[in-house]
């Protein structure tokens, strides 16, 4: 199995855990409140990481354009963030969680479109099936 693959699933349990975590998180609190402590955590961790990994021996090798596309991205997850925390907290969890998850779609089309990455027939089929998947899932 290739370890980019292994990587995958395990962010993929970790995804699944973290709105979960979080919906009992905020029950409480704010979803800003919430969000706040969350990303306090995650960049304590991610710093860590980075230190533990040596990944802070490559700041020398930021371009403005990395670090203007990383800041685009940093950004575009802070609103989607705002958005499914409170989202969360005014609606059912797997419910947020199902439709956030059509963002593979947006993706899969950003990919196509921007990226230059092929369409293949299989990536077409599976984008269809989790489209079809959202509007079983949300359809009153």
């Amino acid at each position: 199995m290739p370890v980019w693959l292994i990587y995958a699933l395990v962010s993929t349990v970790f995804a699944g855990l973290t709105a979960v975590l979080a919906k009992v998180g905020i029950q409480k609190l704010s979803s800003d409140l919430g969000l706040a402590i969350r990303t306090i955590a995650v960049l304590g961790f991610v710093l860590l990481n980075l230190f533990l990994w040596g990944g802070n021996k490559e700041l020398p090798q930021i371009t403005p354009r990395s670090l203007i596309f990383l800041i685009l991205s940093g950004l575009t997850t802070a609103v989607s963030w705002i958005c499914y925390y409170r989202a969360m907290q005014l609606g059912t969890v797997s419910w947020v969680a199902v439709i956030d998850k059509g963002s593979i779609v947006i993706t899969i089309l950003l990919s196509v479109w921007l990226l230059k990455e092929p369409l293949t027939p299989r990536l077409a089929l599976g984008a269809g099936l989790i489209v079809a998947g959202l509007l079983v899932l949300v359809w009153k």
